[in-house]
Order: structure tokens, then sequence, then C-alpha cells
């Protein structure tokens, strides 16, 4: 990526030295040349082509972010956090017996 962006930045500087050089070029023809030609697309370039790798920072965060989030209730007491990393590891290791508490329709529990 910023191999291209490079190369384009030496080509922009050579095209504002010729200008700069020419008998009727001018200081401020170099200076527009190397803005309009050079600095805003390069900028919008390497915006577009560093998509993906903000994208995949914003999905980061958002995980480390979740992963950090206290659990709300008795699990989240400073006196429980073995037991709560252990729940979060191995959801089935709980004490308490697996099942829905609400009974089928037409079922006593």
């Amino acid at each position: 990526m910023y191999l291209v962006a490079i190369g384009w930045i030496y080509v922009v500087v050579m095209m504002a030295a010729a200008e700069l050089a020419s008998p009727s070029g001018t200081v401020l023809g170099a200076v527009m040349t190397l803005l309009l030609y050079g600095v805003l697309p390069l900028a919008l370039l390497l915006y577009i082509m560093a998509a993906p790798m903000r994208s995949k920072a914003i999905r980061q965060r958002e995980r480390s972010e979740t992963a950090a989030e206290p659990t709300v209730g008795p699990a989240s007491a400073p006196g429980n956090a073995a037991i709560q990393n252990s729940a979060l590891d191995h959801p089935d290791s709980r004490s308490h017996a697996p099942g829905d508490p609400i009974a089928p329709v037409g079922k006593e529990p």
C-alpha cells in the first residue's frame, strides 16, 4: 500500500519541479500541482485502502469491550470471580440442573 503512495508522491514532486523549472511556470502552479495531483488524491487513496484495517480494529475493540463487560447479578461480586470465570469458560459446569424452568403447557412441574 505504501509503495504505491511513495511512487505517486515521486511522480507528483517531479511534475511540480517541472512546472517550477519551466519558463512559463510559477511557484503557485507548482504548489497547486503538488496539492491537487498529490496530496488530495493520495489522502483519498490511503483512506480507502485503509478501510479493511479500520474495520478490523473496530471489530477487535468491540470484542475486547464485550469481554471486559462485568456481568450483572451475584456472580459479579468480588468473591465470585472464580465462579464467574469458570462459568464463562464451561457453560455446562454450573451447579444447577440444565433445562427450562418453565414447564411445558399442560404439565405440572
